[in-house]
């Protein structure tokens, strides 16, 4: 499976770029700033509320200098969030702190960083200034995700390229609290009127009041459409969950909108007259065949019941329930197949693709409309007809490309002695062995500092690995309205799929991202805007030395039947770094490497025997070095319950001798010493 969350048929799209470089010279890319800043800017932090405390922060040697951490933080990828004025000036509710406070981000696990050239309002790492027609808006970077950060006494060792300890799904429902109180609160929306004023960017009160209004609703909007029962808490994100319904959000239409408004299947006794839908249309008709058909249910909540609310959010969307770790990024450049599930297929276009996506999720614009006409761009992309969809959008196809230029340069961590204690060279020569018989089938070593390295995923089926499988299982049983994408086909290893009135997300979202990228920036005159584009994609293919390959692995194969098979499966891919990156399984269900050697304790097993927790505590940067992971217990934060849906903490026991090797042996369960020499071994890599 090789097409899903990336571009299909990248061949035509890359000859089209390519014939575009006749209209003119190109532009070159400047990828790093010209001058190195003295130091990274990072923060320190006092105990703060989990009694994390750190006085200053560690780099370790991973391929990139000062300046090239700092440009990775804050160049933006076209994330709008929400204005930026509102941002700097925005408090939390009934307090006078700044909801950006150090404090306050340092609460969600963000990193706070001191102001400096590239960051001059001292924005946490990931945090970042955008522009888009015109207008200034804080938006999130692949940084704000994927930098992580190990403490250990008094030292905070940053990990670029680590998964985050980010909660995001809380701080959305904060923002989302914040301006509503801001809205509702005299003295408070005072002092907020009144400082973003000062700042310039609007001329009223009431231009201030009315954006205040409309973020509030959108933030609202978005939370609600991506509610679920399993919490996620610090370190995880269903992000294909709300990708996938940003993309029906914004694919939607007003022919099945009205379907689905006067359906009684659906709405039940919430069903709407036919007058009263003409009516919604009519005050909405903008929304869903013009420019400003971004945030179509955020609009909708203003003339529905929370009833029809509800049933409408029930039909459109899909629950993003299925939680996972943030993937860490090194060798990223380097893998034929990337994601948990390897549904991303890392050849050719397919990295910009597959950050497109990624930037839809994270609250790019989204100027999708449908009007009559076509155009070069919708004969190739969409196929014949009498109407044509602009895909307009934030989306900054240029830094994507230089971002993902950018990691090929990133190395994986290596274990920090002076800091974390010296390895055990004869434990870990032990391990070694026991490496070579229990893992290294799926988990291959590499050469963290060869640039000619590749990564071969090993893809193994969900029913042989035996962890949580919902996310696999989202992934390719996810259905929506293909809205003003159906008739068009997209490009599977298997055939062509014609997209009906509903199919498969994973399709929509690969129809959609190939059209944004054959989108040329709007916000540039009409020959930069072009010529950018075509060298954008040019370059970008010419320099992925990945070529398509067939997956690796035990899989099932995608077949004509059922062309999303091979979805249903997890990725073994090299270790190194592995000690930087807990908690544990694609789910993070297991808090450190130590518990991830042991069985998950099921009926019948003895009381006395050593399990892994069923119960942890998730949200301290506090490092064990015995157990190799975080701080787990003794404090209380978030509490990972693995009881609940998405959050199982079994499979993947192959040193506990519960699970079968690739070639069918279960193997003898290893002896605590094993164990830990195994554990000393993982942190020479």
């Amino acid at each position: 499976m090789k097409q899903y969350f990336i571009l299909s048929e990248k061949r035509s799209l890359f000859s089209y770029a390519a014939s575009m470089l006749s209209i003119g010279i190109l532009s070159a890319c400047t990828l790093i700033p010209g001058n190195e800043p003295d130091d990274r800017h990072a923060s320190a932090v006092e105990n703060d509320h989990l009694g994390d405390s750190y006085t200053k922060v560690q780099y370790l040697d991973q391929g990139w200098n000062s300046a090239e951490s700092l440009w990775f933080y804050y160049t933006t990828q076209g994330s709008n969030l929400m204005p930026y004025d509102f941002f700097l000036a925005l408090e939390k509710p009934g307090q006078s702190q700044l909801f950006r406070s150090d404090e306050n981000m340092n609460f969600y696990r963000y990193l706070p960083q001191k102001a400096s050239s590239i960051n001059p309002d001292a924005l946490p790492v990931g945090w970042v200034k955008d522009k888009y027609k015109g207008k200034e808006y804080v938006g999130l970077t692949c940084a704000a995700c994927h930098t992580g950060q190990i403490n250990y006494n008094g030292v905070g060792i940053r990990i670029d390229g680590g998964p985050a300890s980010a909660d995001m799904e809380n701080i959305m429902i904060d923002l989302a609290k914040a301006l509503k109180h801001t809205r509702e609160d005299a003295e408070a929306k005072q002092r907020f009127v009144k400082n973003v004023l000062a700042k310039g960017n609007y001329k009223s009160e009431a231009d201030v009041l009315a954006d205040l209004s409309k973020y509030e609703q959108r933030i609202y909007s978005y939370t609600y459409i991506n509610a679920s029962q399993t919490s996620y808490g610090y370190a995880r994100l269903d992000a294909f969950g709300r990708i996938y319904n940003r993309v029906l959000e914004h694919t939607i239409n007003a022919r099945e909108l009205r379907e689905i408004l006067s359906d009684r299947k659906i709405m039940d006794d919430k069903v709407m007259t036919k007058e009263q839908i003409d009516e919604i249309l009519a005050k909405i008709d903008n929304v869903i065949t013009g420019e400003q058909r971004d945030h179509l249910m955020e609009r909708l909540s203003k003339y529905l019941t929370f009833e029809q609310i509800a049933l409408l959010n029930n039909e459109i969307f899909n629950r993003p329930d299925a939680p996972v770790s943030y993937p860490f990024l090194w060798d990223i450049a380097q893998h034929d197949y990337v994601q948990w599930n390897g549904i991303a297929d890392n050849a050719g276009l397919g990295p910009i693709g597959r950050n497109t996506g990624e930037v839809i999720g994270v609250f790019g614009t989204l100027d999708w409309k449908e009007e009559k006409g076509t155009s070069l761009t919708s004969i190739l992309f969409q196929g014949s007809g009498n109407t044509r969809v602009k895909f307009d959008s934030s989306v900054d196809v240029q830094n994507l490309h230089r971002i993902e230029s950018h990691l090929k340069k990133l190395n994986s961590p290596v274990w920090p002695q002076e800091i974390l204690g010296k390895i055990n060279e004869e434990q870990a020569a032990k391990g070694k062995l026991l490496f070579d018989e229990y893992c290294a089938a799926c988990h291959a070593r590499i050469d963290r500092d060869d640039p000619n390295r590749r990564v071969v995923a090993h893809m193994t089926k969900v029913s042989a690995i035996g962890t949580d499988s919902t996310m696999a299982e989202n992934s390719f049983k996810y259905q929506g309205y293909s809205g003003i994408l159906r008739n068009q086909y997209v490009g599977l290893e298997v055939g062509n799929i014609l997209l009906d009135k509903e199919a498969p997300v994973a399709a929509l979202l690969t129809q959609a991202t190939k059209n944004v990228v054959a989108t040329p920036d709007p916000d540039k005159w009409f020959f930069q805007r072009w010529t950018d584009w075509a060298a954008n994609l040019v370059t970008a293919y010419a320099e992925n030395e990945i070529k398509s390959s067939i997956k690796n692995g035990n899989y099932d194969p995608d077949t004509t039947v059922n062309p999303l098979a091979s979805l249903n499966a997890y990725k073994g891919r090299p270790l190194n770094g592995i000690w930087a990156t807990a908690p544990y399984l694609h789910n993070g269900s297991v808090p450190s490497l130590y518990d991830l050697l042991l069985p998950k304790k099921r009926e019948g097993d003895p009381e006395d025997g050593e399990y892994r927790p069923d119960q942890f505590e998730v949200g301290s940067r506090e490092f064990d070095p015995v157990k190799v992971g975080l701080k787990s217990s003794g404090y209380k934060s978030f509490t990972f319950d693995t009881s609940f849906p998405g959050n199982s903490n079994a499979g993947h026991e192959y040193a506990s001798g519960k699970t079968a090797q690739p070639n069918g042996v279960v193997l003898r369960p290893l002896n605590k010493d094993e164990k830990l020499d195994v554990l000393e071994y993982l942190k020479t890599l």
